[in-house]
């Protein structure tokens, strides 16, 4: 029986659910609940859009695979990503079929708003599933033979002969279904797969806009409304919104006064103005501007930016001690108390067996923080920012809370990497949240992202 990669059975669980949702309307996404998908099938009830809860994990899982075991230039300080192996494409073969990937490539590189490869990378992945092309791509980058010899063959994905075909199977799976993505709102891919609300404001014919202006890491920021201008009447902006172009010109990476130079530039001409939201769909703050907004606030005390009523959020400036803000996102703050291995058996009832096991031993504690995503969790140091381990859900057999002494001690099995050298089995990692609520919290949301099956090796 062949076996079975981590990330590409997540990649299924994603595929299947996109094609369940069909057009959506809210962000919040629902629990995955079978870790062992059948087959993919192509038919999907309506497109894809940005507000399709299980969009951003099958992109960060195509992103993951395409990265794995990608090695960096020898005797080079440049970082490599893949990003580099589709650019290098279109020099790879000359046949006709690459037509639609060369332009592809050229409109990735031209985009101004783009200032890594990270997010060049990004922003070819949306375009490659708005266009269909995916499939296609990943199978000329598979017949690139120097541009595979980046990826170590022991650990990547595309150079295993095993796993590749499933994941070609899957990319040429979402080739056919429909997505309606908005390719223009890609300023923040640089930052994170997680994208603001984007809306366009016309205003002809154009008078003084009445905005102050604050630039901010490279962003425009409206910081305040003018009383009596067309700003304030219209309420087009709320401060803390960012400018993010003037009738197609993008003011991302802006100098100072950049902003007030095209404006006088289109004096008296209709202005087209696209602006991104601080505020989500669901009224809480754009997790990747929580750091941006809270030197806003320092400049400037009299700024608010609390989520709206009806749906209450952390305020970005006052987050609980248990919880902390990294790359926008909410970490829990736990201790790792240590790991041990489980055997060849990984039902929840070894939990209550192997977790006073691990306290009996007094191992060295470790501050952590823990990242509990909707396809996987993240542990890391939380002095250095090591990542300690990095688990999706279908690697997870049982979670569960140990009774005593107060309900904050929790652990989980996942199964031991095949690449260790170690007979198959488990491993129980055991985790002490601040208080009981915070330990109910997090298993009940690392439960969400797995059915609690018991698991044999």
């Amino acid at each position: 029986m062949p076996g079975k990669h981590p990330l590409i059975e997540t990649l299924k669980v994603c595929i299947l659910q996109l094609q369940e949702e069909g057009p959506v309307t809210d962000s919040s996404p629902g629990p995955v609940t079978d870790s062992s998908p059948g087959p993919v099938t192509d038919s999907s009830p309506g497109p894809v859009t940005d507000s399709s809860p299980r969009l951003v994990s099958c992109c960060e899982l195509l992103e993951r695979i395409l990265r794995k075991g990608l090695q960096n230039p020898l005797l080079r300080w440049t970082h490599r990503d893949y990003w580099h192996c589709f650019e290098q494409l279109p020099q790879q073969d000359t046949c006709g079929r690459l037509g639609t990937v060369s332009l592809a490539v050229q409109q990735t590189t031209a985009c101004p708003k783009l200032l890594s490869a990270q997010g060049r990378g990004r922003f070819f992945i949306r375009l490659m599933l708005n266009r269909r092309i995916l499939g296609n791509v990943v199978k000329h980058l598979l017949h690139s033979s120097r541009i595979m010899e980046w990826y170590n063959p022991d650990i990547s994905v595309l150079r295993n002969e095993e796993f590749v075909e499933p994941f070609l199977s899957l990319c040429l799976v979402l080739s056919e279904m429909e997505f309606k993505l908005n390719i223009e709102n890609c300023s923040f891919l640089d930052e994170s797969w997680l994208l603001p609300v984007c809306d366009t404001y016309e205003a002809v014919p154009c008078r003084e806009l009445g905005m102050v202006l604050r630039y901010l890491d490279g962003r425009v920021f409206v910081l305040e409304l003018l009383h009596g201008k067309m700003a304030q009447a219209d309420r087009f902006a709320e401060p803390g919104d960012i400018i993010d172009e003037i009738n197609g010109i993008s003011l991302r990476n802006s100098a100072n006064g950049q902003a007030g130079e095209v404006l006088s530039r289109l004096r008296g001409r209709p202005l087209r103005l696209r602006l991104l939201r601080w505020r989500g769909k669901d009224g809480s703050v754009y997790r990747p501007l929580v750091t941006l907004l809270q030197r806003l606030q320092q400049e400037n005390p009299s700024l608010q930016f609390s989520p709206s009523p009806a749906q209450p959020q952390a305020h970005p400036t006052s987050q609980r001690q248990s919880q902390c803000v990294k790359d926008g996102r909410i970490l829990y703050s736990v201790r790792l108390l240590g790991k041990t291995n489980a055997g060849m058996y990984g039902g929840k009832e070894v939990l209550q067996r192997v977790i006073p096991t691990v306290l009996q031993k007094s191992l060295a504690t470790q501050e952590v923080l823990l990242d509990v995503k909707e396809t996987h969790l993240t542990c890391t140091d939380k002095f250095n920012k090591q990542e300690l381990f990095y688990h999706h859900f279908p690697e997870i057999s049982c979670v569960g809370r140990f009774g005593q002494p107060d309900f904050t001690i929790f652990a989980f099995c996942v199964v031991d990497p095949l690449d260790t050298g170690q007979p198959p089995g488990f491993c129980c990692v055991v985790l002490q949240a601040e208080s009981s609520s915070q330990c109910e919290e997090i298993v009940h949301r690392i439960a969400a992202g797995f059915k609690n099956t018991e698991w044999f090796v």
